[in-house]
Order: structure tokens, then sequence, then C-alpha cells
């Protein structure tokens, strides 16, 4: 596949992979059948499994901002991370309709540097503010020269943990079994990269402005290392505030590795339908200007990054304008962007781009 060749990235080998990994941690699920903890949700592709404790019923999800550090390492600013940390675990609960309670991360790093420590946390406990989150929870590990990264300073690499409750109001996690041909898909507007993508982006970069390339002017107030380094907007407290409101979208697509397609196949596997999108946002300028300097292929954009799309919902005609209203008062910015089809396949047809991907 073109894509891979030109990030360095194998999508395919590392959905494979994932695969791998499934099917060995579905091999401890038994330990804990009929104990508190036992697994709720199995099903291959939900990234947060439920465990049930009494009658709470818990949700949990891990993961970590990957390369999108080196834009910190590069530009010096360090108090935007959080936000893509916590985007990237509590929006994978609320696709399955998840209320993200709390977090705990690690920072694991080749030497320590309070300031940019403190700068970090800085943004995190910013970032759960705007979730309703707190952090429960953490560990700094230094690992000398395990680590490593742009510049002298500190170099780190930072994952976490998410716990989320299922509301009482749902009867079981969202999982994309209800969905239905004609069921409308709804975007969510992404303010940027999110936090997947990147070794294509320094690639372009590098080849582009060379070693130096954060440095380069994107417009008359940033730089191209600032516009990358632009923070994840949280979609979950949406998704939340949909759900409180008596409202349960029939599934919640989160856009990363993989981009629109790969992803929102994932809540389409039980069922085997498909969908047209017709209507998505069209991609940022930033993702145009990238394109044009890299020659990116539209079939590659679309593999790796949201493309100005950060979260989908499948919604019954009737919640529509709910939904966009509540989104709307939210501060968030969502349109109708398609509908469900009856052939399996994904379209996507904008005024920029028309692709196909058959399944």
């Amino acid at each position: 596949m073109a894509g891979q060749k030109q990030s360095g990235l194998d999508i395919d080998l590392g959905n494979l992979c994932s695969k791998d990994a499934f099917e060995w941690a579905k091999k401890t699920f038994p330990n804990r059948s009929n104990k508190a903890g036992a697994i709720a949700l199995d099903v291959e592709g939900v990234f947060s499994n439920m465990l049930i404790f009494g009658n709470q019923r818990i949700g949990i999800g891990s993961d970590g901002i990957g390369t999108k550090i080196e834009l910190a390492e590069r530009t010096g600013i360090y108090n935007t991370l959080g936000f893509d940390l916590v985007a990237m675990v509590a929006d994978d609960l609320a696709t399955a309709g998840f209320e993200s309670t709390s977090i705990s991360n690690i920072i694991d790093v080749d030497k320590l540097d309070r300031d940019i420590i403190n700068s970090l946390m800085e943004g995190l406990s910013a970032a759960c503010n705007f979730a309703n989150m707190t952090v429960t929870g953490g560990e700094i590990a230094e690992l000398g020269n395990r680590i490593c990264g742009y510049g002298d300073k500190m170099h780190f690499n930072w994952c976490s943990t998410a716990i989320g409750v299922l509301p009482e109001i749902l009867e079981r996690p969202i999982d994309g079994s209800t969905i239905q041909p004609g069921d409308v898909v709804i975007a969510l507007q992404s303010r940027g990269f999110r936090s997947n993508g990147f070794s294509l982006l320094r690639k372009t970069m590098l080849a582009n402005f060379g070693e130096e390339w954060h440095t380069e002017a994107y417009d008359e107030n940033k730089t191209w290392g600032e516009a990358l380094l632009t923070p994840s907007l949280i979609y979950s407290p949406i998704i939340n505030t949909i759900i409180s409101e008596k409202i349960t979208p029939k599934g919640v697509v989160h856009i990363t590795g993989g981009g629109i397609a790969d992803n929102f196949r994932r809540v389409l596997k039980t069922n085997k339908f498909g969908a047209k999108l017709d209507n998505l946002f069209e991609p940022l300028e930033l993702m145009q200007r990238v394109i044009e300097l890299g020659k990116i292929n539209p079939e590659d954009a679309y593999l790796y990054w949201n493309m100005g799309n950060g979260m989908l919902m499948v919604a019954e005609e009737g919640d529509v304008e709910q939904i966009l209203k509540l989104a709307e008062a939210s501060g968030y910015q969502a349109r109708k962007a398609g509908y469900i089809t009856e052939s399996p396949n994904i379209e996507i047809d904008c005024e920029t781009v028309q692709l196909k991907y058959e399944y």
C-alpha cells in the first residue's frame, strides 16, 4: 500500500498484531467469571471492554500520544499534550457510551526535568477539568538511554489508562448492533491532526524544510511546529451530554489511526452494512497544506489522518436535529455527513475527493 511506504508504518500489520494481542487477552477472560471484575463485553474491535463490579459497569481504556511528543520537544511547548493524552482514552471510552471518570498516567523519561514534568501535568489537569475527570494515579520512571528524542532536554513517552462508568440510562454499551440502512451519520469537526499519523507528518516536514523544520513559519503568527502541535479536541463531554438527554447514538466512531473508513468499519462489524459519506467536513487548511507539500495522495491522507472529522456518530433521523443543537450549544461543530447503506462498502464523496472502500 502506498501509504505504508510513505509513512514507514504498516496499518494492516498493526491491525494483525492488535488482533493477535486480543486473542491472547481473551484467554484470560474466564479467570474472573462470576467474580467481581468479570468481562461483560467480548466484541473484537471494541477498545474498552466492560467489567462488572456489583451493580457498577466499568469501562477501561489505555493509549498514549505517540510521536506527537517530538513536537513538544522541538517547540518547548509541553502544556498542551495533556489534551492529546485524555482524548485518546476518554474518546475511546465514549465510543461505547462510557463516561470517563479518572485517569492514571505513566511518564517514562531518560532523565528528570522538573519544569517539563510540571508543564505536562499542568496540561493534563486542564484537559481533565475540560472532560470532568480526575487524575487518580501515575508513575514517573527514569529509563536512561532506553528513551530518546529530539534535542538535549528531557525525552519521554507518555501513556495512560482511563476508567469510565456506563450511565444507568444505557442498558448495554453502544456497539453498532442496532444500526440500520437509512440511519444518519453525524460528523464532529476536529481542530488538528490529533495524536496519530505523525510519522508521515514528520517525514513530510523533514523532506521539505530540513532538520529544523519546526522553526519554519506556517503563517505570520506561528511556526510549523506550533501548528502541528495543535491539541486534540476532546469529544467525550458532548457524547456524555447527548446520552444524558436520553438520546442514544447507535454507533460512535473515534477517528484515529486507520482513518475514517477503517475506524468506521469497526462499528459496522456486527451488521455488515456500509455508509455513504457525502458531506464530511473538508480537510482543515493545515491538512491541505501538508498534503500539497508532501504530494500525498488522498488514499494515504484519509488512511492516516482524521481529515477534519474527529468523531462520527450514527443516529436515527428523528434524533439528528437535537444532537446537532446539543453539539452547537456545547461549542462543537457538527453536521449531517451521510447515511448508512445496505452495501457493505464505505464511500467518501466530498468536494475534494472520492474514495470507495470495499469490505
